[in-house]
């Protein structure tokens, strides 16, 4: 093996690393984020900011579409470059396959290999080499298997957000101006740990499901950033009633709240003293904001 073949080796296999690490992290590892999904979403992220109308809603759903795609990308070409040093010696064409050497060879075996369809025109006859394509294989099934799990995750952490927007929503509708502070303690104190508990969850799920953080929901009623504020407000209020149940749950909510806004403010940037000021900067970025008053288009 010459100095150029070896330098193919080296780059693909270094391709094929940087594909399992971000698949590893976005997908297996607790709290985390692979770096090439992670710059892939907020790249997305940017460009929605500076749209206007229904196309800022579509950038989340399509910088995860983007991310498959370079997974499946840098796997392709990454085996590619492995395979590219070992043709045509390596490998036994079928009854009227051409004899190529050229990259374009490779990346069909790569893609043939990757998608597990294994056509049988061209087989590895090189022990290592066939090694190295079955692992390939059992990689492309198991990067099929595990963007469809990720989706599958994705989906429920938006609607636990959207539910907990919808549920502040409905308590602001329904209690009025006044809000725990005229209702029976018991009730109210129940209520509030209840959003505690939601809180928690949608904490978890940004933690666990970065990727959730840069949807954008088109209905205000069901978007978080709109709403999380009316949220802190109950928890002051509770904390200003006589009744020490209600005080408690004040507490609670208040402390799921600093929790909600930490996350905000380490894992996405959100500046911010204090929780309220996180959430206005959260609020500014998800609604787009101009000149005081929510973009509407």
């Amino acid at each position: 093996m010459d100095f150029e073949d070896m330098l193919w080796t080296v780059l693909g296999t270094g391709l094929v690393l940087l594909m399992l690490v971000d698949v590893f992290r976005t997908l297996l590892y607790p709290h985390g984020s692979g770096p090439l999904g992670r710059a892939i979403m907020r790249g997305f992220w940017l460009v929605s900011r500076k749209l206007r109308g229904r196309g800022s809603f579509i950038a989340a759903p399509l910088a995860m579409a983007a991310v498959i795609g370079a997974w499946a990308g840098l796997a392709a070409i990454g085996w590619a470059l492995l395979y590219l040093p070992h043709l045509t010696d390596g490998f036994v064409y079928g009854a009227g396959v051409p004899l190529r050497a050229d990259f374009a060879e490779a990346l069909y075996i790569s893609m043939v290999t990757l998608s597990t369809v294994g056509f049988g025109d061209i087989v590895a006859t090189d022990p290592v080499l066939r090694l190295v394509v079955a692992l390939q294989a059992v990689t492309g099934f198991g990067l099929l298997t595990a963007t469809v799990t990720w989706i599958l995750q994705t989906f429920p952490a938006l609607n636990r957000r959207r539910a907990l927007a919808h549920q502040l929503t409905l308590f602001r509708e329904a209690a009025g101006p006044a809000g725990v502070l005229d209702m029976e303690p018991s009730h109210a104190t129940g209520l509030l740990e209840a959003i505690a508990g939601n809180v928690a969850t949608v904490t978890i799920d940004l933690l666990a499901f970065h990727e959730t953080y840069y949807f954008r929901e088109i209905e205000q009623r069901g978007s978080l950033p709109a709403t999380v504020a009316y949220a802190h407000e109950l928890a002051s209020q509770a904390q200003r009633s006589e009744s020490s149940e209600l005080q408690f749950a004040g507490r609670m909510l208040h402390a799921a709240l600093d929790g909600l806004a930490e996350v905000l403010r380490g894992k996405f940037g959100h500046s911010g003293a204090t929780s309220s000021d996180v959430f206005d900067s959260y609020e500014l970025h998800h609604r787009h904001l101009r000149g005081g008053k929510p973009d509407t288009t």
